[in-house]
């Protein structure tokens, strides 16, 4: 048999470092599907929605920094591609998806499922090529491959089956990937740098995703000035853990002395983050220097002093020799006694955790983290599963901590953790899922799971309610509504899938509960942990509209006949004011 395009595909796939694809096949992709199986190298992952497919490659194309595909068929099934492939742009993972299109002599004649891929994935993919004649594939391939993975982000490849059945063509067909390009600012540049951290009495540390790479330099950097660091979400895995100057995030899931640091500070460093709430960056009298290898990033969220373009490990490598030493340390001392404070107010729920029913979901994520191994991969569902990882799992030189912290789409834990397993087999990779969110995504694809016999620890955050946004409701001054719902007894639901279940509703159980979850090992298990719907969580600064806000929502639940409602979160949090 002659090779097709479809064969083409798949070699340069392979050979660029693709090992597995997401997806569901369909008529438009049959011709595709079946190269795949003659290629026998690349493992294809039969899932139960699209969408959930590129939550999981996500995950792997970020943890392994190889290229992953994903496939939908003709119209329908490449929609449901959309959502993940925007988690996979705002990421910044490598995911390649092999979009099925209609027969190329039916191309704009509003065929049943004809879909135009380049206005319908404009927004999502950094590169969309539609291949309508054999001669095109080498290119086409060749681009969506080395734009995915040197820009780190999703490409797509329209192919029509006749187009894909068609033979290939002659030659060599291969994609020369080089080695990631390192560059930092001109000399001028780290001059201007080194002159503005030598020149401030007391600069402060915000980094961010770009310090992926360069902990022990952010680190030696802010031994040498005496420098607090903060970091994002994004940020936490890198800069948390074993680092004598931290002093933890800010924005609403933040705590410690992170927020007085970088507003009290003579000068901001602005290490590889894009972190989006401007209204927790300083204004007014605060130098700031942002660097970043993405110069849309620079200077968006607030205004700059210096913005530079260039690797976070290497500038901050090349501005250290020119980087005198501070000796003062009462300003770094100031936010890390602030940032112990702190810890003290977050650790009440936690020690006082196995006497209090509902469960609190302080003590449950604590005590999580407590048992959960060293290299440990936690993924969080977008919502009050973040906040508790945010706070109380903590990070390690070889733990991973994941969710859509920059597009915050739903029920993204689970596929996240299931793309992490298949990359990692046999790793502890944990899933801090919302009710909401577990209902809407990660149950259809739970059968998925057992038949990979996938070790995928499910804890569900079960309150009945999507939380969040009850609480953005309140800060926003809104009676909560339309955000309670009914749950079945998950534990149960996952039996009758094949998985393992865990009910888990006293306190008293959730080190056992939490200790045998964490022990199974014959594939996925759900613990169904019932959790108090009335905790909060308070960042270490709000925001004067946030808790007038507040304010205003409870006054209104009052008038509203809901008092006993008031009274449930007032009582149930005293010890966070």
């Amino acid at each position: 048999m002659a090779r097709n395009v479809a064969d083409l595909m798949w070699e340069m796939l392979q050979k660029a470092g693709v090992k597995r694809c997401y997806g569901i096949v369909g008529d438009a992709l049959n011709p595709v599907i079946d190269a795949l199986r003659r290629n026998g190298n690349v493992d294809f992952v039969h899932v139960r929605n699209e969408e959930y497919g590129v939550f999981a490659a996500v995950a792997e194309a970020y943890f392994t920094g190889n290229p992953v595909a994903v496939c939908g068929t003709a119209g329908p099934g490449v929609t449901h591609l959309f959502n993940g492939l925007m988690d996979a742009r705002k990421e910044g993972a490598s995911v390649i998806a092999i979009a099925g299109d209609v027969e190329s002599k039916l191309i704009d004649t509003a065929a049943l499922e004809e879909l135009n891929p380049y206005k319908f994935f404009d927004a999502a993919a950094l590169y969309i090529g539609r291949v309508v004649n054999p001669e095109q594939a080498r290119a086409v391939i060749n681009t969506a491959v080395t734009t995915a993975v040197i820009d780190r982000g999703p490409t797509v490849i329209s192919l029509p089956g006749d187009v894909a059945a068609s033979k290939a063509p002659d030659g060599m067909h291969t994609v020369a990937i080089p080695a990631k390009a390192v560059f930092r600012p001109a000399e001028t540049d780290l001059e201007k740098l080194a002159g503005l951290i030598n020149d401030a009495k007391t600069v402060a540390i915000f980094g961010g995703d770009g310090c992926r790479d360069a902990r022990n330099e952010v680190l030696t950097l802010a031994n040498k000035v005496k420098a607090p660091v903060g970091y994002s979400f994004r940020g936490k895995q890198w800069l948390e853990h074993d680092n004598p100057y931290a002093t933890g995030m800010t924005g609403l899931l933040g705590y410690g002395g992170t927020y007085n640091a970088i507003h009290g500070a003579d000068l901001l460093l602005l290490l590889g983050t894009d972190f989006p709430f401007s209204e927790f960056l300083p204004n007014g009298n605060v130098k700031k220097v942002q660097i970043d290898t993405n110069p849309k990033h620079l200077g968006r969220r607030t205004a700059l002093d210096l913005g530079l373009v260039g690797d976070v490990q290497a500038t901050v490598a090349a501005v250290l020799p020119k980087t005198r030493e501070k000796n003062d340390t009462s300003f770094l001392e100031k936010h890390l006694a602030q940032t112990r404070e702190f810890d003290e107010l977050l650790s009440h729920y936690v020690e006082k955790g196995p006497g209090i029913k509902p469960i609190r979901p302080e003590y449950l994520a604590a005590t999580l983290s407590a048992l959960a191994s060293d290299d440990a991969m936690f993924f969080a569902d977008t919502g009050t599963a973040c906040i508790w990882m945010a706070r109380h799992i903590k990070g390690g030189a070889n733990r991973r901590l994941f969710g859509s912290f920059s597009w915050a789409s739903m029920a993204n834990a689970v596929p996240n953790a299931f793309g992490a397993q298949l990359a990692f087999p046999g790793r502890q990779t944990i899933a801090l899922c919302g009710d909401g969110g577990f209902t809407m995504l990660a149950l259809g694809d739970l059968p998925t799971l057992v038949q990979r016999k996938a070790r995928v620890v499910h804890i569900i955050l079960n309150n009945e309610s999507l939380d969040f946004v009850n609480i953005e409701q309140q800060e926003a001054g809104f009676v909560p509504f339309g955000v309670n719902f009914k749950n079945p007894n998950f534990a149960r639901v996952a039996e009758a899938m094949g998985a393992k279940g865990i009910r888990l509703e006293e306190p008293g159980d959730v080190k056992d509960a939490l200790t045998e979850a964490l022990a199974y090992k014959d594939g996925p298990v759900v613990v169904d942990a019932v959790v108090d719907p009335y905790a909060l969580s308070l960042p270490s600064h709000v925001p004067f509209h946030t808790a007038e806000g507040y304010t205003l929502s409870l006054a209104k639940q009052v008038l509203a006949g809901r008092f006993d409602d008031v009274i449930k979160t007032i009582e149930r949090n005293v010890r966070l004011v």
